[in-house]
C-alpha cells in the first residue's frame, strides 16, 4: 500500500539499503577540533571548546547567557531547580513529549500536571491551560496554587515537539495573570524560530539537547538558555559542583552537579554547529519534496505553524486512524526504511499514570496518527566541501 512512499525514500537517499530516521552528518571540522583537544590534554570540562561552543549558541539563539551542560535532561534539571521548581509543588507540562520532560520534574521532588496539546504546533495549547487553570487554579500572593490538590504551581513546561514552535505568546498571556513561570524544553528545536524569536529565549530559561540523534550533536550535552545574569551565574555553579572559584583549594558552598560539558564534547559541537544554517536549509527542502508527496498521494503532513521557521528536524506525517498508522509503520520497517510513532503519551506510563491532568482529546488524537519518517540530510549535502 505504502510502496511508492518507500520508493520516495529510496530515491531520495539514493540506496537499497537501510535508512534510519535521523544520523547525525559529518562534513565540518570535526576530526580537525577533536584532535586539537586530543593534543591540548583537556579532554574534560575545562578547556577552550566550551567556553567558543557557549559564546556561539548564544551568538546564533540571541540568548543573553549559555551554560553547556553532559545533556539535555541534565540542562533541565536544572533550568527548573532555577525557576523554583522543588519537592511538593507541580509543573504544568504536556503529554506529547519525550520521557525526559517529565523526568526532571521529578528530579525536583515535583509532580507533572498534564495540558493537552494543539494540533496545529503538537505544543501546549494555551486554550487547554487556560481551561485547566480556570477550573483548578486560584492566586494567592502572586502565585498559583491548584485548589484540587492544594500544591503551588511553580512553572509550566511546554515542548517545542520535532523542532516545531509552540505558541509561545498564547501561553505567556495565560500564564502571566497566574504568577507562573515559563520554562521552555527547546531539546530539538535548534534553529527554530517563533515570530523572529529562537525557542528557548522567551521563557524565564530554555534547554537544549545535542543528543546523537538531534539537528547537531556533541554525543551528549545539553545547554541552558536564559536572558538573566543571576540566573546564569547560578546555573554555571550548580552544574560545576557548587565549587568556589579558587587557584588550588577545593571548597563547595552547596550541593551542587557534575553537569559541566567536557571539552571533548564541545569540540564537536562546535564544528557541527558551523554547517548548522546550510544544514537546516538542506532538511527544509527534504520537506518540501515531502510535502509535495504527500499532496500528490492525499496524505498530509504537518507544517511549521503559522509565523514560525521550524528546524525540519524530524518529518512528520499525519495518517488517517492508527490502523493507517500500524500498516504504514509495518511496511516501511519491514523493508529497511525506518519510520517511528510518537513516543507513548506521559499520562499512559506507569510512573505517571497518576499524575493530574485536563482533558487530552488532542493528545489522544495525535498519538494514534503520528508518524516520524527518515528526516537525514541528503546526500547532496557536504558535496561542496
Amino acid at each position: 500500500m505504502f510502496d511508492d512512499f518507500i520508493r520516495l525514500v529510496r530515491e531520495i537517499y539514493q540506496t537499497d539499503k537501510f535508512i534510519p530516521l535521523h544520523e547525525p552528518s559529518f562534513i565540518g571540522r570535526e576530526k580537525e577540533y577533536l584532535l586539537d583537544v586530543i593534543d591540548s590534554t583537556f579532554v574534560s570540562s575545562v578547556g577552550a571548546y566550551v567556553d567558543r561552543f557557549e559564546k556561539e549558541i548564544a551568538a546564533y539563539t540571541g540568548a543573553g547567557y549559555t551554560i553547556a551542560t553532559v545533556n539535555g535532561t541534565a540542562a533541565l534539571h536544572i533550568a527548573l531547580l532555577l525557576a523554583g521548581v522543588e519537592a511538593g509543588t507541580e509543573v504544568i507540562t504536556q503529554p506529547l513529549t519525550f520521557v525526559a520532560t517529565c523526568n526532571a520534574i521529578k528530579y525536583c521532588g515535583a509532580e507533572p500536571v498534564f495540558v493537552d496539546v494543539d494540533r496545529q504546533t503538537l505544543g501546549m495549547s494555551p486554550e487547554h491551560l487556560q481551561d485547566y487553570l480556570e477550573e483548578h487554579a486560584e492566586i494567592r500572593e502572586g502565585t498559583a496554587w491548584n485548589r484540587t490538590t492544594g500544591k503551588h504551581i511553580a512553572a509550566c513546561l511546554p515542548m517545542h515537539t520535532f523542532g516545531f514552535p509552540a505558541d509561545m505568546d498564547g501561553l505567556a498571556r495565560v500564564c502571566k495573570p497566574y504568577g507562573i513561570k515559563i520554562v521552555e524544553d527547546a531539546a530539538e528545536s535548534l534553529g527554530s524560530f517563533y515570530h523572529g524569536k529562537h525557542t528557548g529565549t522567551m521563557g524565564l530559561l530554555g534547554t537544549l539537547s545535542f543528543n546523537g540523534n538531534k539537528i547537531i550533536t556533541t554525543g551528549g550535552g545539553g545547554m541552558i538558555l536564559t536572558n538573566d545574569e543571576q540566573l546564569a551565574r547560578r546555573a554555571k555553579h550548580l552544574t560545576t559542583t557548587a565549587k568556589i572559584a579558587h587557584q588550588w583549594q577545593f571548597v563547595h558552598d552547596e550541593v551542587g552537579y557534575n553537569y559541566r560539558m567536557p571539552n571533548l564534547n564541545a569540540a564537536l559541537g562546535l564544528a557541527q554547529l558551523e554547517t548548522l544554517p546550510e544544514l537546516i536549509e538542506n532538511k527544509r527542502s527534504l520537506a518540501k519534496r515531502y510535502t509535495q508527496w504527500c499532496m500528490e498521494h492525499n496524505m498530509t503532513m504537518l507544517k511549521d505553524p503559522d509565523e514560525t521557521r521550524s528546524n525540519a528536524w524530524l518529518n512528520t506525517l499525519i495518517l488517517k486512524d492508527k490502523g493507517q498508522r500500524d500498516l504504514f509503520l509495518e511496511e516501511t520497517n519491514s523493508q529497511g526504511v525506518m519510520t517511528r510513532p510518537v513516543w507513548e503519551p506521559m499520562h499512559k506510563l506507569p510512573m505517571y499514570v497518576q499524575s493530574s491532568h485536563g482533558g487530552l482529546k488532542n493528545t489522544e488524537w495525535l498519538s494514534n496518527r503520528l508518524v516520524n519518517v527518515p528526516s537525514n540530510v541528503s546526500p547532496s549535502f557536504g558535496n561542496s566541501k
